[in-house]
């Protein structure tokens, strides 16, 4: 069984070593690759002074185009499970085999980690919670699936799902669109309890203004994925919905 952590990392000098540092004492059984996003700090002269693994984009492709080079590479070198985990630090890697069990003890494609199913960690703040709840509420409306954590970037998949992001990921800020596209593609998703930590270093993407743009493009993002997935796959949609 072959397994990969896809690492999208974008000027994360300050947490990148302890990031792979984790993933060497608590899951030294799984592949890792950074995917370095053109950054601009020392991030890319570390990786090669401590010899990790990484792919060098040479632009700044966003947090999607990241992402689903990592998804390229797992599909590229036979992966059968793929997981995702932020640059930042804030996943913990004591949570990898929970995630991987829970997707195989409930024949699921995709699992994605939940910082508010137990609620323990850091929970994030009070306006990026409601904005969860804001994202969770249309996910359900649409789909019927029930997600606690839709922006949660913390998610394993199996090689079916590997194969679908492959070849087509959302851009900007995909984690809602993609849950609502593997849905609507007949992919059965479920949750289940990760902690999450505060980051180690750098500073969110989202700031107060891109907060406004995000809600907008996300929800736009949304509906439309719902509509072009939900005609192209017309079957009835069986997907696992996770307890709150």
């Amino acid at each position: 069984m072959k397994k990969l952590i896809i690492i999208p990392a974008y000027n994360e000098e300050e947490s990148i070593v302890n990031v792979i540092k984790d993933i060497e004492e608590d899951a030294p059984y799984y592949d890792y690759i950074i995917i370095n996003d053109g950054s601009t700090d020392a991030t890319k002269d570390i990786c090669i002074r401590e010899n990790f693994k990484f792919i060098d984009l040479p632009i700044n492709l966003g947090i999607g185009g990241a992402v689903q080079t990592g998804y390229k590479y797992a599909l590229e070198n036979d992966y059968d499970y793929a997981v995702q985990i932020d640059g930042d630090g804030q996943h913990d890697c004591k949570d990898l085999d929970n995630l991987l069990n829970h997707l195989l003890e409930n024949n699921l494609n995709m699992v994605i980690g939940s910082r508010f199913l137990k609620k323990a960690g850091f929970q994030s703040t009070l306006a990026r919670r409601m904005g969860i709840v804001y994202f969770s509420k249309i996910i359900k409306y649409l789909t019927g699936v029930t997600v606690t954590d839709p922006t949660s970037g913390y998610r394993m998949c199996d090689k079916s799902v590997i194969k679908v992001f492959a070849k087509d990921y959302p851009t900007d800020y995909p984690e809602p669109e993609s849950i609502v596209s593997i849905i609507k593609q007949g992919y059965k998703i479920g949750e289940t309890d990760a902690h999450m930590k505060e980051r180690q270093g750098g500073v969110s993407s989202i700031n107060a203004f891109k907060a406004v743009y995000y809600m907008i493009k996300v929800t736009l993002a949304i509906l439309v994925s719902s509509s072009v997935h939900g005609k192209r796959n017309k079957k009835k949609v069986m997907g696992y919905d996770a307890e709150i």
